[in-house]
């Protein structure tokens, strides 16, 4: 028995010295914003079933861990294109990208860790050239920006993210577009009569409100007169004038009331006031 314990102790530390000389192999430590995926050495090789999120974790010193970083990532492209009438334009874009979690195995066993290098960023500028290919140069520098961006982006998601790319696109941003001096010079005079017929029309339109206004207003006052003229037969003239006349008889103000036909055949009042 007590020859046995020197040979146990002598396993125990063998033990010991591999374990801490192969604790890099078997003990690891995923960072936030990481995951890992295992690969086989002497088996099957990688896994593309398990995915190892952040934390610890203890593998066998025979297999590997392959780490990958999955927090948005941003790259920054410039691309030289030509626009659909022929112009060369150079493009600043900022594409926000990270890998489908799940599907860090068939992104690996395609890519590799330098996916974004030679993946994402030659996907980047061939979708760029398509989509802003079908463009004018007026149409990209200003009235249609945003819709060019969300095409791009469009086809960087149905092109990143499929099936054999694995990759998610969650932005695509324009950072700037350089054209010829004389092109944006001409655009931004086509841009500033565009606001000046826009100015002329809008001030026609309020000068044909206003006369159309006038219009009505002048149409119901002769339609105001004409009703009044209408009304103001000779009878009534006579009955309004009557009542006057007995006013200004009743008033105690001193007056001579003749009695006979005056023009209008009312009797004339002379007063002293």
């Amino acid at each position: 028995m007590r020859r046995a314990t020197p040979v146990v102790l002598v396993i125990v530390l063998v033990a010991v010295v591999a374990i801490i000389f192969l604790s890099s192999r078997i003990f690891y430590t995923i960072q936030p914003g990481h995951a890992g995926i295992l690969f086989r050495r002497y088996s099957t090789g990688l896994d593309y079933e398990k995915v190892y999120n952040d934390g610890f974790h203890i593998i066998a010193p025979w297999n590997d861990v392959i780490i990958y970083e999955i927090r948005e990532q941003a790259t920054e492209e410039g691309v030289d294109i030509i626009d659909k009438n022929g112009l060369s334009i150079s493009v600043d874009l900022t594409v926000r990208f990270k890998p489908v979690n799940q599907r860090l195995a068939y992104l690996h066993n395609r890519f590799g860790p330098q996916y974004p290098n030679t993946l994402v960023k030659p996907e980047i500028r061939a979708t760029v050239r398509q989509v802003m290919g079908q463009y004018s140069a007026d149409e990209i520098y200003s009235t249609k920006r945003s819709e060019v961006e969300e095409n791009i982006k469009d086809k960087l998601i149905q092109i990143l993210g499929s099936e054999e790319n694995n990759v998610e696109v969650n932005t695509s941003l324009i950072r700037s577009i350089k054209l010829p001096q004389q092109i944006i010079e001409a655009i931004e005079s086509k841009q500033r009569q565009e606001q000046e017929l826009l100015a002329y029309q809008f001030r026609l339109q309020t000068e044909k409100q206003e006369a159309e206004r006038k219009r009505v207003l002048a149409e119901g006052e002769a339609a105001a007169n004409r009703i009044v003229e209408e009304s103001l037969t000779d009878r009534l003239l006579r009955m309004r004038g009557i009542e006057a006349t007995k006013e200004l008889a009743d008033s105690e103000n001193a007056k001579i009331i003749v009695i006979g036909s005056g023009d209008d055949g009312l009797p004339i009042i002379l007063g002293n006031n």
